[in-house]
C-alpha cells in the first residue's frame, strides 16, 4: 500500500474483507470497530504490564483479535477463531487465577496502569460482544467469535487482577 488514504470511504461506505461495500454505520462495522478498539486498549495494557507472562499473553490476544476482526469483516467465510481458541482462553483464566486469592469484594479499577487498561479493555470487549449479539439478530455471525469475546472479557479481568495483586 503506497498511501494510507484511498478516498473510497468518503461517501460513508467501506469494504468488508470479502469485498462487499457496506455503510460505515452498519452493525458489522460497529462490531469489528469495537474489536479494533479493544486491541488498541490491550496494546496500552501491554505497554504498561510489569509481568512478562502477561505481556506475552496480551500480545497473543492482540494477534487473535486481528483474526476475529477478519471474521466479523467477512460474510460467508469459515471463522479464523476456532473452539480451541475459546478453550485456550479458559485455560489461561484458570492458570492466572491459581496465583490469586479468592475474590470476596468488588474491585475498583486503578491499582496499576496496566490493570487500569486491562479493565478498560474488558469493558470495550463487552461492548464488542453486545455489538456482535445485535448483529446476530439481523445477519449471520460466527457464534465462536461471540464466545471468544465473552471469555476474553473474563481473561482481561483476570489479567488485571494478576497485574495488581501478584508481586
Amino acid at each position: 500500500m503506497s498511501k494510507v488514504y484511498t478516498r473510497t470511504g468518503d461517501r460513508g461506505k467501506t469494504s468488508l474483507y470479502t469485498g462487499e461495500r457496506v455503510s460505515k454505520d452498519s452493525l458489522r462495522v460497529e462490531a469489528y470497530g469495537s474489536v479494533d478498539e479493544a486491541d488498541s486498549v490491550l496494546g496500552q495494557a501491554r505497554a504498561f504490564a510489569v509481568h512478562e507472562n502477561v505481556k506475552s499473553t496480551i500480545y497473543k490476544l492482540q494477534k487473535d483479535l486481528w483474526m476475529l476482526m477478519a471474521d466479523v469483516a467477512s460474510v460467508g467465510n469459515e471463522p479464523n477463531i476456532k473452539p480451541e481458541d475459546v478453550t485456550e482462553l479458559e485455560r489461561l483464566i484458570d492458570s492466572y487465577t491459581e496465583s490469586l486469592q479468592p475474590l470476596d469484594h468488588f474491585l475498583v479499577p486503578g491499582e496499576t496502569k496496566s490493570e487500569s487498561f486491562l479493565n478498560a479493555a474488558r469493558s470495550v470487549v463487552r461492548r464488542a460482544e453486545r455489538a456482535m449479539w445485535r448483529l446476530n439478530e439481523s445477519e449471520p455471525v460466527n457464534e465462536v467469535d461471540i464466545r471468544y469475546l465473552n471469555r476474553l472479557s473474563d481473561l482481561c479481568f483476570t489479567l488485571g487482577r494478576y497485574e495488581s495483586e501478584v508481586k
